[in-house]
């Protein structure tokens, strides 16, 4: 009786954390969708993207001051030093270079080329951590590189010679979340999670409140109603809820089973922007995301959807 308990228990558990994981990743997907919609109302990258930090830095500013409530240790100044730097590194460019990109591009593209991340992890690490790249590895990144291009070429009849400005600057974001992951592994497991992120993202928040009003100034801002509600959805949608999501579905089912069911993350994004952006679909697009979710699960079960 008590093994049925058990197993039962067991099979909640893992049902919970999968469910949290799967909402984390439809969440996560709907940004790249809502910042479209906001570009609607005539309005530039980085106010969007100051609106997202703005209402998101008292939620990641509590999530620091818990986990140093729940910590009996102090992060050293060597490894506040490092948060500081992957937190400008990891999230203020990545999520810049996300927003501008997003101008040029599709939402769906953009979000096929940010489930690279993976794949750009394993080549850092070998660039620069000495780690060999399989045979496995190589077909992996070939497959996954091969979509892109597919999708790219998706995007190329819609955005014209745009879509190659925006595919470069997703491909940097990219490029700088996949570096922080590589420099953040051994600072979070010193530091813990919790406190990471808070400070990480909070950070992150600052350094992009300080740019924009180094660019705009600190004028009261008047925009569109629903500008300040795309803001504070993507705040609390697509940023902190998905943020905490994750994390507890990690925890349940761990990374690598949260890495499968992420893949749903990119074929949610193309789904949301055909439904409410109007973005066509086609065959060549859908064989290039087939190709990137099975490249990326090959070479980085052992990571998990972001941004």
């Amino acid at each position: 009786m008590e093994r049925n308990n058990a197993q039962t228990a067991d099979m909640r558990n893992a049902l919970l954390g999968a469910s949290f994981v799967f909402l984390a990743a439809v969440a996560f997907a709907a940004k790249a969708v809502l910042v479209k919609l906001a570009y609607r109302f005539d309005v530039d990258a980085l106010t969007v993207l100051a609106l997202r930090m703005v209402f998101s830095l008292p939620f990641f500013v509590a999530m620091a001051f818990w986990g140093e409530m729940k910590s009996e240790t102090r992060i050293s100044r060597r490894d506040m030093a490092a948060i500081f730097m992957l937190g400008l590194g990891g999230f203020y460019l990545s999520a810049y270079l996300d927003f501008v990109g997003l101008q040029y591009i599709s939402a769906g593209l953009e979000r096929l080329i940010l489930f690279l991340y993976p794949t750009m992890v394993v080549l850092i690490s070998a660039a620069f951590l000495g780690r060999k790249i399989g045979k496995g590895d190589m077909v992996a990144l070939a497959l996954s590189y091969l979509g892109v291009a597919l999708a790219y070429f998706h995007d190329i009849s819609s955005y014209g010679a745009n879509a190659t400005t925006g595919a470069i600057l997703i491909f940097f974001c990219t490029l700088t979340y996949a570096a922080y992951l590589v420099g953040s592994g051994e600072i979070i497991k010193r530091a813990g999670p919790v406190r990471f992120t808070g400070y990480a993202m909070t950070v992150s928040c600052l350094a992009v409140i300080a740019h924009y009003a180094t660019v705009h100034g600190t004028a009261t801002v008047h925009l569109h109603a629903n500008v300040y509600r795309i803001g504070l959805l993507m705040a609390v949608i697509s940023t902190v809820f998905p943020v905490f999501m994750m994390s507890e579905g990690i925890r349940r089912i761990g990374a690598s089973r949260a890495a499968i069911i992420s893949s749903v993350g990119p074929v949610t994004t193309i789904f949301m922007a055909y439904l409410f952006l109007g973005e066509k679909i086609s065959a060549t697009q859908v064989a290039g995301t087939a190709l990137i979710i099975a490249g990326v699960l090959s070479v980085g079960g052992s990571k998990v959807d972001s941004d």
